[in-house]
């Protein structure tokens, strides 16, 4: 069993920012087949700021940990501070992850970007984005469906 930060435990067991925003300005929904991760990154966007952000993620105690981190990241900054939100950024935020448990990080950060994105789209009258499943290999090659 991945041996957790008390970071990641306490935002585990007491998550913030859970929930769902009604009338959400931006939605990103991220799955990955693989491991049965799916996190639901909302955003309320006012005066180009992230005013209010909520998530709602069905997985592991990581998955929870890392969407609870990414909010708390990104509320009230600047849509172009929230885009530079990195998964290396939220795994150093919840002092790191088992290696094992990083691609909930990668989750985390692309469920945000996805919901900036969904927001442009809508504000260009494009309509929403819609959820997206994850390959099975990162950026770098690495099997992600070997964590438990």
């Amino acid at each position: 069993m991945p041996v957790y930060s008390e970071k990641v435990m306490e935002h585990f067991q007491n998550p913030r920012n859970v929930g769902e925003i009604e009338d959400a300005d931006g939605v990103g929904e991220l799955g990955n087949p693989t491991c049965g991760d799916i996190m639901k990154i909302y955003i309320k966007v006012k005066d180009d700021k992230i005013d209010d952000v909520k998530f709602k993620t069905f997985g592991c105690g990581a998955a929870i940990a890392t969407s609870s981190m990414v909010t708390e990241l990104v509320k009230g900054k600047t849509l172009e501070d929230a885009e530079r939100v990195s998964n290396a950024a939220v795994a150093e935020a919840l002092d790191g992850l088992p290696p094992v448990k990083m691609h909930c990080s990668n989750l985390a950060a692309d469920a945000l970007h996805l919901a900036i994105e969904d927001y442009r789209a809508r504000k260009e009258g494009k309509g929403p984005i819609g959820k997206v499943e994850t390959p099975e290999h990162d950026e770098d090659g690495h099997d992600l469906s070997e964590h438990a």
